[in-house]
């Protein structure tokens, strides 16, 4: 199959699937009927595809059209030479695939903190999706300010002590900076019983990034599974990026089948982009 032909399918199929559940009066209230306009991009979080290569990665990445990507360490080491950086980042190049952020990066020291910064700058990008203590909010400002690199805080739901909700974080830094914002995990936020929607457009003004999932469950024992056969609404959750004009990325972080994980993206990213084209 072409790749048009596959991303046509996996449009297709995904509408099928989103139609189902979405009133028609829905569609027809939000801004992206009047406009015709998604103003975001979907891409991919590489701990999707942890078990693969940095090349098989994007390889898998590009499969399913996706444009974006934010690299965890197994693809991006935190200890890379300027050499592999470039190397690594010729390769993204020649995939056609921008590196959007780096991250889950965790900081539990100053060092830690000034050296996930530094790690980020050598990359070339502006935004690093990170989890300092909270002790060190403080610091990881003033490298936000020194290097014009955006922290956004990941949370992790109810096992996570730091941040479990985008309230936790949010409350500690909407003062701060505004490159000091949130990527808002919709499955973990789900599993703590809040709805994702409704954290985001609470949250909006400081939501730099998305990590979009599905859920088996709305507590802590829920899983991963392929978007559109969990509990999260989904289609409330997309309308609500759509019309609070969401402008960054929501990076697809599929959990499940570590060892095979693309039918399930390829299921996702349909589910996305039919309902994406509804909207």
């Amino acid at each position: 199959m072409s790749p048009r032909s596959r991303r046509d399918f996996l449009k297709h199929a995904g509408a099928l699937a989103a139609l189902g559940s979405l009133p028609l009066s829905e569609v027809l209230a939000s801004d992206a009927a009047r406009t015709g306009k998604v103003p975001f991009e979907l891409g991919m979080a590489s701990y999707t595809l942890r078990k693969f290569s940095l090349d098989q990665a994007l390889e898998m990445t590009k499969a399913v059209g996706l444009k974006k990507i934010t690299l965890k360490d197994m693809h991006l080491p935190m200890n890379v030479t300027p050499a592999e950086m470039a190397a690594a980042r010729e390769k993204m190049k020649n995939a056609g695939i921008d590196l959007s952020s780096c991250g889950v990066v965790y900081m539990k020291t100053a060092e830690e903190v000034r050296k996930g910064f530094a790690y980020a700058k050598l990359a070339g990008i502006k935004m690093m999706v990170g989890v300092p203590e909270q002790s060190l909010l403080g610091l990881a400002e003033e490298m936000v300010k020194e290097t014009d690199i955006s922290l956004a805080i990941h949370n992790h739901g109810p096992t996570d002590e730091r941040f479990p909700s985008p309230e936790s974080a949010y409350k500690l830094i909407k003062n701060m900076d505004k490159r000091m914002g949130l990527c808002i995990d919709v499955g973990h936020t789900q599993r703590l019983g809040l709805d994702p929607s409704d954290e985001i457009r609470k949250h909006f003004d400081r939501v730099l990034d998305v990590h979009i999932k599905d859920v088996s469950s709305a507590d802590a024992k829920g899983t991963t599974v392929e978007i559109g056969k969990g509990v999260i609404d989904m289609i409330k959750l997309l309308k609500t990026l759509v019309d609070l004009k969401y402008d960054k990325i929501a990076h697809l972080e599929y959990e499940k089948d570590p060892d095979n994980p693309m039918p399930g993206v390829i299921y996702s990213i349909g589910y996305l982009r039919g309902a994406l084209g509804v909207l």
